[in-house]
């Protein structure tokens, strides 16, 4: 009689090098969409680092370092850096900012090189306007100090089509966890082609 229990069963991600799994998501999309929910859901079940822009900024705001209407690029060049030395430390980690401009998507793949790291470039949209405005209006603060942007503001601000994102997922569609399923799903499979 052998006490041999045989092989392990195969799965797919078991299989995965394990450097791989260092990887920068570079997310986007307007106010509202529901970038930092979705963020989180995926964090979660990633075991992913979340830098989050607006928490950034507002600590740099709320240390009158800067005054908050004259920000530019500072919160994501900061989050970019952190992002770099997270991805060298051996995370994955999740990016979550509007990303308004190839500039700034181009700096988030910038620091995912920097680390010598893949990256995937994900644009949320909400197809539904009137979905997307009760989104805008309804939601609730969870940085402390932070003035979250009326509906005017979001319609008014600056964003550029996102032509060459890997993946662009419509939150009007399904919820906020199905669309962090989209994600994570694209991530898992995504870090198993390469």
């Amino acid at each position: 009689m052998s006490l041999d229990p045989g092989p392990e069963p195969e799965c797919s991600y078991a299989r995965v090098n394990i450097e791989v799994l260092k990887m920068l998501i570079i997310l986007g999309g307007l106010p509202g969409v529901g970038k930092t929910s979705i963020a989180r859901l995926a964090a979660r079940e990633l075991g992913a680092i979340h830098l989050r822009i607006d928490t950034i900024e507002q600590a740099i705001i709320d240390c009158d370092v800067l005054p908050s209407d004259d920000m530019g690029p500072v919160g994501y060049v900061v989050a970019n850096r952190i992002a770099s030395d997270n991805l060298r430390l051996g995370h994955l980690v999740i990016g979550d900012a509007v990303n308004p401009v190839e500039i700034s998507r181009a700096a988030g793949r910038e620091a995912a090189k920097m680390a010598k790291k893949p990256f995937v470039q994900i644009e949320l949209i909400c197809s539904d306007r009137d979905q997307h405005r009760h989104r805008v209006e309804t939601r609730k603060g969870d940085i402390e100090n932070l003035v979250l942007p009326d509906w005017q503001k979001v319609c008014e601000r600056e964003y550029h089509p996102w032509p060459d994102a890997d993946l662009v997922i419509d939150t009007a569609l399904q919820s906020l966890e199905e669309s962090s399923d989209i994600l994570i799903k694209f991530v898992r499979d995504r870090i198993v082609s390469v």
